[in-house]
């Protein structure tokens, strides 16, 4: 059995920025994460590469500290008793025990089903982002980066800078949101010169507003989608190699549920229950990042510090992160207005098309039920590897579904692990 004072659960910047203002007041730290290195999705590839300053500077910090430790490639399978988690690593599985746990698990895409959206060469946005940066070839193919949101400008400008050609960026806002998200930006000026950046680099590129994937098409593998461009009646085909899809993004909640951890609607969508220090409904669980709501790196910078900072002890000093808390809590109020999914994306799918890709159940078979457990029982949807991460954010939006439990262990586990 290992044992930490605080144990991180997620090394993005949530998770860096808790580790580190815990260990800067003495605290011993482990910081979990089942990715080869830390970062998470925003600083993948390692932090210590980033060019946001930020991240090598928590890195390195963390690096150089003696009484924090870095567990890769290591997954939390349950709880076994209360201050204990049972981990899996690449070789073995280790009970840790701690003091004060913060959960700083981040988000996922939302993909949403369409009529050929499960053709090869159909990807998340952030899914071919991540794969780009890991060495997935991409020079000189013709990718559409569609859905909603910022994150799909900095998707097209990192797959640019792969080699990739940009056909068009689609997004299904419509015009009046996204010039009021934009005057907004007035309030957070570093999203400015943000956005002046990514729009320099993605100069020439079609930003096609108000318009969304109505469907792909191929013969075995992706070669063009239809463009639905606002109500107009006349679709426009793109010919394209990569269709690179979200429709923003989902917190990772099923750690914090699987513990006990109350949730709540926030922004439209369901986040862990916290107060003023971060802290959950649970006792000496704290949260951190995307967990409690999507709202982006500063947020989450800045909640990961007010959780390390309490879970050490040191409540009173967090307080010093509480007015940046609230002045991104408020750009993350307006990312979720300004691209609030529009009504025609739950009227895609077809009765043939596939919802659940685990278990390949199409929307036909699905959208006479009224629940997710109804669904569960008599098709199966939810119940293959992905345990719903994927087709739970397709069917909240299709037919207001959510998933009422989370199954044990959490993630994929060998069962050498359990035994031990």
């Amino acid at each position: 059995m290992k044992y930490a004072d605080i144990v991180v659960v997620g090394a993005g910047p949530a998770g860096l920025a808790a580790a580190h203002a815990a260990a800067a007041q003495g605290a011993h730290v482990a910081i979990i994460d089942d990715n080869p290195l830390a970062g998470g999705q925003i600083w993948r590839g390692g932090p210590d590469l980033q060019a946001d300053q930020r991240a090598p500077q928590l890195w390195q910090a963390l690096r150089s500290a003696a009484h924090v430790e870095f567990m890769p490639q290591t997954r939390v399978m349950y709880a076994p008793l209360p201050g204990h988690l049972l981990l899996q690593t690449p070789d073995a599985s280790i009970t840790l025990h701690y003091k004060k746990l913060i959960l700083a698990t981040g988000a996922r895409e939302r993909l949403l089903p369409f009529p050929g959206w499960t053709l090869p060469g159909v990807t998340g946005a952030g899914g071919l982002q991540a794969l780009s940066k890991g060495g997935y070839p991409l020079e000189g193919k013709r990718i559409v980066v569609a859905g909603s949101g910022p994150l799909l400008l900095a998707a097209a400008a990192t797959l640019q800078g792969k080699g990739a050609q940009i056909i068009a960026i689609i997004e299904q806002a419509a015009t009046p949101a996204l010039l009021r998200f934009a005057l907004g930006l007035v309030a957070t000026p570093s999203k400015i010169a943000q956005a002046l950046r990514l729009m320099a680099q993605l100069g020439g590129v079609p930003y096609l507003r108000n318009s969304y994937v109505h469907s792909a098409h191929g013969d075995g593998t992706l070669q063009s989608i239809q463009v639905q461009r606002g109500t107009e009646r006349d679709q426009e085909t793109l010919q394209c190699d990569y269709l690179a899809c979200g429709y923003g993004l989902l917190p990772n909640l099923e750690l914090a549920q699987a513990l006990g951890c109350a949730t709540t609607m926030h922004n439209g969508q369901m986040a862990v229950q916290v107060d003023a220090w971060q802290r959950t409904t649970l006792a000496d669980v704290y949260c951190a990042g995307e967990g409690t709501g999507v709202g982006g790196v500063d947020l989450a910078l800045a909640e990961g510090r007010i959780a390390g900072l309490a879970a050490a002890g040191h409540a009173e000093q967090a307080r010093e992160a509480f007015a940046s808390r609230a002045s991104w809590q408020k750009f993350a109020a307006r990312l979720a207005r300004a691209f609030t999914l529009r009504p025609e994306l739950r009227t895609l799918a077809g009765d043939d098309t596939i919802v659940c890709r685990c278990e390949d159940v199409c929307h036909g078979d699905l959208r006479t039920h009224t629940s997710w457990r109804s669904a569960k029982l008599q098709t199966r949807c939810g119940m293959g590897p992905c345990q719903g991460r994927i087709c739970g954010g397709a069917t909240e939006i299709l037919y207001g579904w959510r998933p009422d439990a989370v199954r044990m262990p959490i993630s994929p586990t060998r069962i050498s692990s359990i035994i031990d």
